[in-house]
């Protein structure tokens, strides 16, 4: 049998580690977790953060995964079940719309966008497959906040930046969001992050009934809402329903 190189097994540990358990770990957490040295295990991350694969908090001095992981990951993401599962019902939601869809994912303290359906027209777009969202202030990061208590955590206790003079940026208020998307069972964003664009969303659940994602549109506000303060019903409807077909597929009957 072939020899493994000890310094990479040493480097996908701590990989590994901070890929789960505690989401932000320090030095010696790492080095105690992994029975290594200090000096070891600082030369590792060091490496692994020059790479882009690690990064570290500037105020707690303590480290996550970097963001080129998910990059490298993309490839993943085409198999991802999620995905796969999603594809015909996301391209149905679009054509059915007439808008951008989006599926995302908890990451960290945001929403990874692992799927993105173009709008059905001859409009110059971006492919925005691996970019992050907010959790506080897009419909996205709202369901998956309202239905996930880590992601929950993360948006409550987290900073929540204005992006626009619409968002919510007290805890009271965004609670009283979360609550109110319980209760429907969808979240929106009326020019809370982008001006002039609003964006509706919908949890996915497993077979377990546990949120995996979340399925959005986002549109111009006035393609998207009715009057001032309203999403259209249809538009509300077919995101419910393309959440609903998805979590289906996924194994989980109940709705």
């Amino acid at each position: 049998m072939a020899r493994t190189i000890q310094s990479l097994e040493r480097a996908a540990a701590v990989l590994r580690l901070l890929a789960g358990g505690e989401r932000r770990l320090g030095l010696s957490e790492v080095a105690s977790a992994l029975g290594l040295a200090k000096g070891t295990t600082h030369g590792l991350i060091r490496t692994l953060q020059q790479e882009g694969f690690v990064e570290q908090d500037g105020t707690t001095g303590k480290y996550t995964l970097g963001a080129e992981l998910l990059r490298l990951g993309n490839s993943y993401l085409d198999v991802h079940e999620l995905r796969a599962r999603a594809l015909v019902w996301t391209d149905d939601l679009a054509r059915s719309s007439g808008e951008s869809v989006y599926l995302g994912v908890l990451h960290q303290q945001g929403v990874l966008i692992v799927h993105h359906v173009f709008r059905p027209d001859d409009s110059r777009q971006v492919l925005e497959v691996g970019a992050m969202q907010p959790l506080h202030s897009t419909a996205l990061g709202k369901v998956l906040s309202a239905y996930d208590p880590v992601a929950h955590s993360e948006a409550a206790d987290g900073a929540r930046k204005a992006f626009t003079e619409h968002t919510r940026t007290g805890l009271e208020e965004f609670e009283e969001l979360l609550d109110l998307a319980r209760a429907r069972g969808w979240a929106s964003d009326i020019e809370e992050t982008w001006e002039g664009l609003a964006s509706v969303a919908a949890p996915i659940h497993d077979r377990r009934r546990m949120p995996v994602g979340a399925v959005g549109i986002t549109g111009a506000v006035e393609r998207v809402c009715a009057g001032e303060d309203g999403i259209r019903a249809q538009i509300v409807a077919a995101v419910r329903d393309c959440a609903r077909a998805v979590s289906r597929d996924l194994g989980s009957g109940r709705f």
